[in-house]
């Protein structure tokens, strides 16, 4: 064998993409996206301020029985 064969083969280069241009129905969408990003954020942020959500049901102590 010699040297490279038995090594690790360079992957091909790929081409280079294309800047594809946007029209408008793209820009509309990027801008939606971001303001759902940003509520999302927002929303996060307003979350992070409060407690736990509901953990389970509430346990009461368990009171020994008395006969009255």
């Amino acid at each position: 064998m010699s040297g490279r064969e038995g090594g690790k083969k360079k992957p091909l280069k790929q081409p280079k993409k294309q800047a594809k241009e946007m029209d408008e129905e793209d820009k509309a969408f990027k801008q939606r996206q971001k303001e759902e990003q940003k509520k999302l954020e927002e929303l996060k942020a307003k979350a992070a301020g409060k407690g736990p959500l509901a953990t389970g049901p509430q346990r009461y102590p368990v009171l020994p029985y008395t006969d009255i």
